[in-house]
């Protein structure tokens, strides 16, 4: 067995990018990979994974620490006979920034009408549509870990009033933030609501029919947005196309849904005011996901403390 412990990669991800990122990947540990049934992964002490195999743990009895693909943890945590080991979370500057720029790019196409330019263009039809700017708007960012502060952090620069909400108060200097029970008074003030929660038992379905109706109505952009990069189970997909239908709501942006790939039926893909990307916000770079793992595995065998570990009980 090499001096290093091994590792077992078993990633839903694109595998040439995987395997040009391992070319280079945990030098001196053994790598072995789940996708192939017949090996042998009885010795791997660690485990690099995204949406696993479910006989992962059978296949693998000694792991140590098992490592995300990505910011995500709640397609972890629902995995049966998950171990008592630690998980930790994928925390990178690429993936924060990858979230915030998408966060940024979504908020300012709806405060400058992106979407109802481009169905003028299709229609050839030329008309200035009003723009109000971006101080003018509330963006209520729900989700203040290290995603939703630095989003917080550009919406700033780009001149937004920008408010948060958490279960827990943060203190982020210069923004008004909230916690779980002043949910309403947050959404009241809201004009764009960005989502980029966590997915645990409080925060499934949280963006339902009963929260569209608590933003606030007949601001800058007359009626309020909805754009969502934090997990699919947060919303309630077919609350949201409600909202969207009645007027509700008058825009939104979506990353994640409740069913991926969205299915081709979905009422969004035919919604003028509503842009739709594949759960691709902040798709994980694979080299700095090897990097991170291999460096955390370095302090574990160290005997030294592993970073951005989650604590299942609160699910992040």
């Amino acid at each position: 067995m090499s001096a290093k412990k091994p590792v077992v990669i078993d990633l839903k991800f694109e595998r040439r990018e995987v395997d040009a990122a391992l070319a280079s990947a945990f030098p001196g540990r053994t790598v072995l990979h789940a996708s192939d049934p017949d090996l042998d992964l009885s010795e791997a002490r660690y485990a690099v994974i995204w949406k696993p195999e479910p006989n992962l743990f059978e296949r693998a009895p000694k792991l140590e620490v098992l490592f995300s693909g990505g910011a995500g943890v709640d397609h972890i945590l629902s995995m049966p006979n998950l171990p008592d080991i630690p998980i930790v979370r994928f925390v990178d500057e690429s993936l924060t920034t990858r979230m915030s720029e998408w966060v940024v790019l979504q908020c300012l196409s709806h405060l400058r009408q992106a979407p109802a330019y481009l169905k003028q263009q299709r229609e050839h039809h030329w008309r200035e549509l009003s723009q109000p700017e971006a101080k003018d708007l509330t963006v209520g960012v729900m989700g203040l870990g290290v995603l939703g502060k630095d989003s917080v952090k550009k919406l700033k620069v780009m001149g937004f009033d920008v408010i948060g909400w958490s279960r827990s108060r943060k203190t982020i200097e210069g923004v008004e933030t909230f916690d779980s029970g002043e949910l309403d008074a947050f959404l009241a003030r809201t004009d764009i609501l960005v989502g980029l929660l966590p997915l645990t038992p409080d925060t499934r379905g949280i963006f339902d029919a009963s929260l569209f109706a608590k933003l606030r109505q007949g601001g800058a952009l007359g009626r309020p947005v909805f754009i969502n990069a934090g997990r699919g189970g947060s919303q309630v997909d077919a609350d949201l196309a409600a909202a969207l239908g009645k007027g509700i709501l008058g825009g939104a942006s979506l990353d994640v849904f409740e069913q991926e790939p969205l299915p081709t039926d979905s009422p969004y893909w035919a919604m003028e005011n509503v842009i739709v990307t594949p759960h691709a916000a902040s798709a994980s770079d694979v080299r700095a996901l090897f990097r991170n793992a291999e460096a955390q595995m370095e302090r574990h065998e160290a005997a030294q403390p592993l970073q951005h570990v989650v604590d299942r009980r609160t699910g992040y």
